[in-house]
């Protein structure tokens, strides 16, 4: 019977890269019931993850540090589910909503994953 304590992920970089792994990674949750669903990185490798579903103070977009710790937040009056970089300089942030579209300024800019 799943308890909902560990996450895990599969690693399908080798299909795009010779030199990745292939592995599934395995991490301990800290216990919250909240979730993540649309996740982006920033130009120093940040985390940004849309979250929701714990209640007020959660719903929004979490930043987190290539080591996991959590380095701020956008507080979202609904749960926000996915993100995006875009504009010229890729430092607008795109949230959708469970019932909206909004959009902010960024003091970074999002990974160029085109090299």
């Amino acid at each position: 019977m799943p308890d909902f304590k560990k996450v895990y992920i599969a690693d399908t970089g080798l299909s795009h890269y010779p030199n990745a792994k292939s592995v599934i990674w395995v991490y301990d949750l800290d216990g919250k019931n909240g979730f993540a669903d649309g996740i982006r990185c920033d130009e120093d490798g940040n985390v940004w993850a849309g979250m929701g579903g714990v209640g007020d103070g959660y719903n929004g977009v979490h930043v987190f540090a290539p080591d996991g710790t959590r380095i701020g937040v956008i507080r979202m009056p609904e749960i926000v589910s996915n993100i995006a970089f875009g504009g010229s300089k890729r430092n607008r942030l795109f949230m959708t909503g469970s019932t909206s579209l909004y959009s902010i300024f960024v003091e970074t800019r999002g990974a160029n994953i085109g090299g």
